[in-house]
């Protein structure tokens, strides 16, 4: 089966790690059809884009589900310890990871694959500059003082 691509802001980091915007309900049993068996979600579930009990529709689907609901102006060092958490439970099997536009994502991967996994920082980057290039919060969150009193800017296409 091929990756569910219509999910907004698909991005495929390597053969076990997805990322994403909100899939839907179809596209949640998309993921599980191409081998993910664990969910992550780093989105508030009371955003309008939210599913009504996204738990329960993973739960459903025989995948494990985990919530670390990231306030969008005010990512925490308490946050990115819990998805570092999530990630080492994973252990090797397939993992989605998303939120609404897979910002908060892109940046928690950027993040975890350069300090945790050792990961090249240009390839880290790379990654998440296709999804967004962060300002403000989210350039102190990651890092990157150069970027501090920039607002956040448009990701750049791989390639």
């Amino acid at each position: 089966m091929a990756d569910p691509t219509d999910i907004p802001a698909w991005y495929r980091l390597d053969e076990r790690l997805t990322t994403s915007g909100q899939p839907s309900e179809d596209q949640l049993a998309r993921l599980r059809a191409i081998g993910v068996e664990n969910v992550v979600n780093l989105a508030l579930h009371s955003h309008e884009r939210a599913l009504p009990d996204e738990a329960a529709s993973v739960a459903a689907l025989g995948m494990a589900y985990t919530h670390i609901p990231v306030e969008f102006d005010a990512p925490r060092e308490e946050d990115f310890a819990r998805f570092c958490d999530a990630m080492e439970q994973v252990g090797d099997a397939k993992v989605h990871v998303h939120c609404i536009v897979n910002a908060r994502v892109s940046a928690f991967l950027y993040r975890y694959r350069r300090d945790v996994l050792g990961t090249e920082e240009a390839m880290a980057r790379a990654a998440m500059e296709a999804i967004w290039r962060p300002g403000g919060v989210w350039a102190a969150f990651i890092g990157d003082e150069a970027a501090l009193a920039l607002p956040h800017r448009a990701g750049r296409a791989p390639g």
